[in-house]
């Protein structure tokens, strides 16, 4: 119809500006932050010592932790401890901690000795009268021996270090008639059995580096020869690297200083002494 007005129709466009112009600067921002996080990572690791640098280099060549070896490419997180004199305090407190948590420790925790020496970290199982890790003259080890033995191999495995294992007896004579079984023949069946004991716990075939039989020769209570404290394995835990201006006691200074060792697999054809222990 000619005299009818006709609408009017407005049309607006609405222009979308993407949210702030998009989110594209958050991905800008976020690469600087991890850069600027990975310089000052770098400026850390520059003013640390050689064992932080070593120990981060080892986790990123083995972040699972199942590495051996320091500084090899075998070196996990959990091995990043170069164990050097001043590190042996760190382990004994290590040890002890872990040692806690086996049954019975706190009624056998006297007969348990760790200290730190020139040698490196000397573990000592003393027995007591009626024998607390292996019965009086028998080298078969009692279930609280065998257990602890087996916490000890369990943590120790985990370290680069080699370990020598020691057996020692008193000085009550003990002799198993004609067979010549004497206490040299036992103190190393004793070493030998903790030996097993530790390879069968976690310990690795390459950290021993001896297994030794003394008899009655290095006694521990030189005034009291019979006493049962004298009886007892002892797992030393070499230094990586020896203290300055301190030989200890390796290989070549035991054999110098007390004879050759008696091991196990070659104690067939040792005389009994005189005077022995058990």
């Amino acid at each position: 119809m000619p005299d009818q007005e006709q609408p009017i129709i407005v049309v607006k466009k609405k222009v979308s500006h993407g949210g702030h112009h998009g989110g594209a600067w958050k991905v800008a921002y976020a690469d600087f932050v991890t850069a600027m996080m990975a310089l000052f990572i770098v400026l850390w690791l520059l003013s640390s010592d050689e064992k932080v640098k070593k120990a981060v280099g080892g986790y990123f060549q083995d972040p699972t932790g199942v590495g051996k070896q320091m500084g090899s490419n075998m070196s996990g997180v959990d091995e990043g401890l170069q164990l050097d004199k001043e590190d042996m305090d760190n382990l004994k407190e290590k040890l002890e901690a872990a040692l806690k948590q086996t049954p019975d420790f706190q009624k056998f925790s006297r007969n348990i000795q760790i200290t730190v020496t020139g040698e490196g970290l000397r573990i000592e199982l003393l027995e007591s009268e009626k024998g607390v890790f292996f019965q009086s003259g028998n080298a078969k080890p009692s279930a609280f021996g065998e257990e602890l033995i087996a916490k000890l191999a369990s943590e120790l495995g985990k370290l680069p270090n080699h370990l020598y294992i020691e057996g020692h007896t008193d000085s009550k004579p003990f002799s198993d008639g004609e067979s010549g079984y004497s206490n040299w023949e036992l103190s190393a069946d004793r070493a030998n059995a903790a030996r097993r004991i530790m390879m069968a716990s976690g310990l690795r075939a390459d950290q021993i580096g001896q297994v030794r039989g003394f008899a009655d020769q290095k006694l521990r209570s030189k005034n009291d020869p019979t006493n049962a404290s004298n009886r007892r394995i002892s797992v030393i835990v070499q230094y990586l690297t020896p203290p300055n201006g301190e030989d200890g006691e390796g290989a070549q200074g035991a054999k110098a200083k007390h004879g050759e060792a008696v091991p196990a697999a070659k104690r067939e054809g040792v005389k009994s002494q005189p005077k022995q222990g058990h």
